[in-house]
């Protein structure tokens, strides 16, 4: 029998990344011996002669995938982690690549679609496009009626890094002023001016199902964002979700989307929105049930990572020419995970120590 040693974000919550592995494990436990390792662990797998490494890479170095992909003896070595074209984001892992026999890309079609214009055009040879799932059980309908027209609610669910494009919410936020009221649940500094701030929400409690189903759209304008969770999220509660294709969702009836960095384009759909017939938002809804029950499942997922797991396809990366090099190198480097900037020099050394205990200890 095969072993999986699964590196990923470990934790208890329904929402991701901790839902990706932990419905990930559930279903390869059926076919395999799976060891979990959380992605911020430090110590290096030793191989067995039937092992596959399966994970994410943290941007840290002495963590664990990195620390283990460069063992010899792995049957095969597969990386699996969000994508999006975003060089700060995710250049880090082009070394990663190359000792890699596949890549699956959790990302939206959006940017799957554009990857030969993008600076990981070589990449794509060792690439398999991974949609994002839902668990319908951890996410039941709660939208069961859409507020009266003009008076429909907004809300942005996540925090404020740069991919998100949080100030893009706070210019529609503005435009909207007395019209429409857009909420954020979530965390963050400084915050999001303009949007209502709802603080952390458990969705995985009674109290937090009561208050998304307050809100009839899911708005997130990001500029960067591989494919979030809280879209898929989102349609399972019956809430319509808005966006901009730069969150990775497009070509979908119930997925609306609005154009980044034209709040006034933005603002024009919303309006529309707003006075969208009830049956008309139900059908909407509907459709992205469907939608989620036929296509955004956890069962698709794990079939795609297994299929990666069984197959024997290794391929080389397409030519990398010098220029791309090394203004990906420069782009790890100077990325807001980068090991130089003061924050995560500390969050490094503590790593480094821990690994140093670690050896001293053996």
């Amino acid at each position: 029998m095969k072993t999986i040693h699964l590196v990923y974000h470990l934790g208890p919550r329904i929402s991701c990344p901790d839902a990706i592995g932990r419905n990930l494990a559930v279903r390869l436990r059926d076919r395999y011996l799976v060891h979990l390792h959380d992605w911020k662990d430090s110590h290096a797998i030793v191989p067995g002669p039937n092992d596959i490494l399966l994970g994410h890479p943290h941007p840290m170095p002495w963590t664990c995938f990195r620390r283990s992909l460069r063992r010899r003896g792995w049957r095969r070595i597969i990386i699996m982690s969000p994508y999006n074209h975003d060089e700060l984001q995710v250049a880090f892992i082009n070394p990663l690549i190359r000792r890699s026999d596949r890549y699956l890309a959790i990302t939206g079609n959006y940017w799957f679609a554009s990857i030969r214009s993008s600076s990981f055009a070589h990449w794509l040879p060792k690439m398999v496009h991974l949609d994002l799932a839902v668990d319908r059980n951890d996410f039941p309908p709660i939208k069961k009626q859409f507020n009266p027209p003009g008076t429909r609610r907004f809300v942005y669910i996540g925090g404020c890094h740069s991919g998100k494009n949080v100030s893009y919410l706070t210019e529609i936020a503005n435009l909207l002023k007395g019209e429409a009221e857009i909420a954020w649940a979530g965390y963050g500094r400084p915050g999001i001016p303009g949007l209502k701030p709802l603080g952390f929400v458990d969705f995985s409690t009674i109290h937090g199902k009561e208050v998304i189903s307050r809100y009839d759209f899911l708005l997130t304008v990001g500029r960067a964002d591989a494919n979030p969770a809280t879209i898929l999220e989102a349609m399972a509660w019956g809430l319509i979700p808005v966006c901009t294709p730069q969150s990775g969702y497009t070509g979908y009836t119930g997925i609306i989307n609005v154009p980044l960095d034209d709040a006034v384009a933005a603002v024009a759909i919303l309006r529309d929105l707003q006075l969208r017939s009830d049956e008309d938002l139900y059908r909407l809804q509907q459709l992205n049930w469907d939608l989620l029950d036929s296509y955004f499942t956890w069962d698709r997922f794990a079939q795609q990572v297994v299929d990666a797991i069984e197959g024997d396809a290794s391929p080389a990366l397409d030519a990398e020419n010098w220029k791309r090099k090394w203004m990906l190198r420069w782009a790890a480097l100077i990325s807001p995970s980068s090991t130089i900037r003061p924050q995560n020099l500390a969050r490094f050394a503590k790593a480094s120590l821990a690994r140093v205990r670690q050896v001293w200890q053996a």
